[in-house]
């Protein structure tokens, strides 16, 4: 009985190690705000790296640059005006850990290398099954859900776009994301 009492208890303390480690990071952007849970279990290299960029502040003072509507919203590469902010070495892609690009999920943007994933990433706008890793394609990292202010995520999908010197799909009116900051689950 002692056995399974000390089973128990340590099953539950393993448990609460895990949910204390469910990191929700809230983006405040001049259209509102978003938050999003990070899973670290399914997708640890990517929730790492953008944890560590949240908590640097990287992200503070960052635009959404691209604008497809019926598809994604990307951020976290280009400050206002498009100027490029510098970035860490990149990552390993962990496409193939089970999760979906379905609509409101975050995942890695990346280059045709694989592996060239760094700050950039997107909220997917629909289900974008395509973009999951397949025979023909390595896929693109989901690490994180939209699990509030999906309503914000929907106006930036509405702004309108244009052409800013090499880039497609800019918005016309910048969407900045003033702040990013882990709020829940995870110490900064």
């Amino acid at each position: 009985m002692k056995n399974v009492l000390i089973a128990l208890l340590c099953s539950l303390s393993l448990n609460f190690a895990l949910a204390a480690n469910a990191a929700e990071v809230e983006f405040i952007t001049n259209k509102g705000i978003i938050l999003v849970k990070v899973d670290e279990e399914k997708a640890p290299i990517t929730a790492k790296n953008f944890l560590d960029y949240v908590n640097e502040g990287f992200f503070n003072g960052l635009i959404f640059h691209r604008v497809i509507p019926n598809f994604v919203i990307q951020g976290g590469g280009f400050e206002t005006q498009m100027k490029r902010r510098a970035v860490k070495a990149p990552i390993q892609n962990e496409a193939s850990n089970g999760l979906k690009n379905l609509k409101y999920t975050l995942s890695m943007a990346r280059t045709n290398d694989p592996h060239s994933a760094t700050s950039q990433f997107f909220i997917n706008l629909k289900d974008n099954t395509n973009l999951d890793p397949s025979a023909a394609s390595p896929g693109y990292a989901v690490f994180a859900k939209v699990i509030a202010g999906e309503e914000v995520v929907d106006a930036i999908a509405k702004v309108p776009t244009g052409v800013h010197g090499p880039f497609r799909d800019v918005p016309k009116e910048e969407v900045i994301i003033e702040k990013a900051v882990v709020v829940d689950g995870k110490l900064e």
